[in-house]
């Protein structure tokens, strides 16, 4: 019998701790829908099944945001061009990322999603209607590749935090993730604190969604996503008995016939979409004197004549993608400042989202995100 040398007993050990997590880390997860999914943790390989989800995986991947990302949809630069632009200057290898149709639309290409051998494919539990339809799942289940649902759009208040944790689980990094949630929910505190203590009268507050981007008017939100973000920040979201769900459509005369104190109109730089639009143009490094000046022009249009809102200049444009990743804190710290000034006259909204960025993201920040008809 041929007894093994020490080194080749070394060697063979090495190979099989190698293969012994692939096999341990095999974990059943369940995701925002209550599906339970098994994946391999942690997860090298990951599709996006929306190329805005970066804004949640490069929280818990900070030094490397894309390491793990092998095909993304392609909306990052057409809905938020200026992040996009801040990442591929610093991570240029993104611009060779393959690209991927939606879902929703059924341009998602399964064979090309195989072929990356992903570990996972995030899907934002907004497409689960048509991925079920399609039979996504079942499809992708056969070739051995999970899909789990996350959701920030459709209830962020209710799913921010199991969406975080379920990332964390998959990469590895739930310490991460548990310091993020923590310092989302103390910013909240930092406003639900105040208001629970010296409950303020509220205004009645009309959000519109992405303002000017159509002709049409207005698109909204119900008690949900900003319409929630406006409650917890000391306000009455004006649309939350008129939309059913979490998006809908107010009719103009509907908002004259409210007469909200305060006016939110959601905003970002569309050109991909509507060149040349309407809309204000907040966001990372955005020009505030040229959103400035768009927000004003959006108060002309027939749904706000003789509005109290307008008539005091309480008018004001926020950043649309709040609506669509985990730092809607930062959202509710400024909508409490406009919605209450003397009562939140030192909290700091600004410093709270530079903050998010020295501890979470790779990004340096740049102002941009808020604009109001109060500011000088």
């Amino acid at each position: 019998m041929r007894i093994m040398g020490k080194s080749a007993a070394l060697a063979l050990g090495l190979v099989l701790s190698s293969l012994w997590p692939a096999l341990a880390d095999k974990v059943t997860v369940k995701d925002v829908t209550g599906r339970e999914v098994e994946v391999n943790v942690p997860v090298k390989n990951v599709i996006l099944g929306e190329g805005r989800q970066i804004y949640f995986l490069a929280v818990l991947d900070k030094e490397a945001p894309f390491k793990r990302v092998v095909g993304w949809r392609d909306d990052l630069s057409k809905a938020d061009p200026e992040s996009y632009e801040a990442y591929l200057e610093k991570y240029p290898e993104i611009a060779k990322l393959p690209t991927f149709g939606g879902m929703k639309d059924g341009t998602f290409d399964i064979e090309q999603a195989v072929a990356l051998k992903p570990d996972v494919i995030l899907m934002n539990v907004d497409a689960k209607t048509a991925t079920d339809e399609a039979g996504y799942i079942e499809k992708l289940g056969k070739v051995g590749i999970p899909l789990v649902y996350v959701d920030f759009r459709e209830k962020p208040m209710e799913n921010t935090e199991p969406s975080m944790r379920l990332m964390g689980k998959l990469m590895g990094k739930e310490a991460v993730a548990e310091n993020f949630i923590k310092f989302r929910a103390d910013a909240i505190k930092r406003v639900t604190d105040v208001l629970d203590k010296n409950a303020p009268k509220r205004p009645l507050v009309f959000v519109e969604r992405a303002g000017g981007y159509s002709d049409d008017c207005c698109m909204s939100f119900g008690n949900e996503n900003f319409g929630k973000m406006v409650e917890l920040a000391g306000g009455t979201n004006m649309a939350k008995d008129i939309i059913p769900g979490t998006f809908g459509t107010v009719n103009p005369e509907q908002i004259i016939a409210s007469n909200p104190d305060q006016v939110i109109i959601t905003g970002g730089k569309w050109d991909a979409y509507v060149p040349s639009g309407n809309w204000v143009g907040v966001g990372y490094g955005a020009d505030l004197t040229e959103a400035r000046r768009k927000l004003e022009n959006l108060t002309k249009r027939p749904a706000f004549t003789g509005v109290k809102a307008v008539k005091d200049g309480n008018v004001h444009a926020i950043w649309h993608q709040f609506y669509n990743n985990p730092y809607q804190f930062v959202a509710i710290q400024e909508i409490a400042k406009w919605l209450h000034p003397d009562l939140f006259a030192d909290l700091d909204p600004e410093a709270t989202f530079k903050e998010l960025h020295e501890r979470f993201l790779p990004l340096d920040y740049k102002p941009g995100y808020f604009v109001s008809l109060k500011d000088k």
